[in-house]
Formats: C-alpha cells, structure tokens, sequence
C-alpha cells in the first residue's frame, strides 16, 4: 500500500482553527452591563439547541457570567469590527464599553435582567447549564433560551437572510468580512431542477401578502 504524500510541516498541537466568529457577548446586569469579544465559541447541539462559550477565569466578565447565569451572543457585523476589537482588548474594569463605543444596552427579549446589544442585528440568548474547567480557559455550557433577530434580516416569506447582515469572521490575528457565496448545505449533491425550484421558492412572495 502506497504511503500519502503529505509534504506538510508538522507543527505541535495548537489553537489554529480557523475562521472563528469574533462575537460581541454582552452580561452583567442592565444598571451595570458589560461586553467581552469571543472566539472560542460555538454550537454544541441541535435539541435542546446548546452553545458555549470559554472565557478564563482572571477575566473581569467571568464573575459577572457565573454568578447571573447567563450571557448573551451578539454576532458581529462590519459596522461593529471596530467595536468588537476595542471589547476584546480593554477591560470593564476600566472602562464602559457600551459608552466607549457608543453602543445601546438593551433588556434582551426573555433574560430581561441580562443586556444585549441593540446594535447587533442577531442576539442569542443563553442561559448557562454548566461550567468546565479545561486549563486555561472554563467553557460555559449555556441552552439557548432565545434568538433576538432583526426584521431587516427577515423577508416576505419569513426566511432569515441571513447573508444581509454582512456579518465578520476572525482568522489568525485578522478580521475578514465574508465573502462571495460559493454554495449551499447539500448543493454538491442536489438535482439542477430541484436547485431552480429552490431558487424560485426564495423569490416567489407568500399568498395573502
């Protein structure tokens, strides 16, 4: 049997998944709210829908997220890089960030006592489950109580486009907005005439509107 031929240099274990959003996760409280800037973060099931996110345990946000026992997720846009940078390199010790970066703090829709960004056009709602310990950072296991979502990113038919919201990703130091489209879940292996119903569907307005 022929061995690959892999000419790759091997490096030693290390964080280098790649892209990564660069979330905006407001917590505290509405009298005193705060942001921190996360990558380490993601979906961990379907049903009940779960998130996580891993935050070390020095950061001011820490405290404020464990003992409220919830956060929220605000995805970022090209208009909140900026924003999203300055989160992720002061801290709320030292400074409001919502005034700094003159951004809203909100009641999100079913953790009232727990902001959001109203700037952010998709906020998730969590609610933390449980907390692991993993080194340097502690991964807080949250369900998703909620999902916050601009009419703006909804169409006639109620599909959430999400594609309009311009959202960033984050890769290696850098931030990227997204770019073009290259396909969809299941286009690789989806009928031509299946794929332009599915086109006409999308633009084809709902009766009664």
């Amino acid at each position: 049997m022929t061995e690959p031929n892999n000419n790759k240099i091997c490096w030693k274990g290390g964080t280098l998944l790649a892209p990564v959003p660069a979330v905006m996760v407001s917590c505290g409280s509405m009298e005193k709210p705060n942001i921190l800037t996360i990558g380490w973060t993601g979906i961990l099931n379907t049903d009940p829908p779960k998130t996580y996110i891993s935050v070390r345990p020095g950061r001011y946000s820490y405290p404020l997220i464990k003992e409220s026992g919830s956060f929220v997720i605000n995805l970022t846009t090209e208009a909140l890089v900026r924003a999203a940078d300055f989160c992720g390199v002061r801290s709320g010790r030292d400074v409001n960030k919502f005034e700094a970066c003159h951004l809203t703090a909100a009641p999100s829709l079913t953790l009232p006592d727990t902001p959001s960004i109203a700037e952010s056009p998709v906020s998730i709602e969590c609610k933390v489950c449980d907390i692991v310990p993993l080194g340097t950072h502690d991964m807080f296991i949250a369900d998703i109580v909620s999902v916050a979502v601009s009419p703006s990113l909804v169409d006639e038919n109620g599909r959430l486009c999400l594609e309009k919201a311009a959202l960033t990703a984050y890769a290696h130091g850098d931030y990227f907005a997204l770019g073009r489209k290259l396909g969809d879940f299941g286009f690789s292996v989806r009928k031509k005439s299946t794929q332009k119903k599915r086109n006409a569907a999308k633009k084809s307005p709902r009766k009664g509107k």
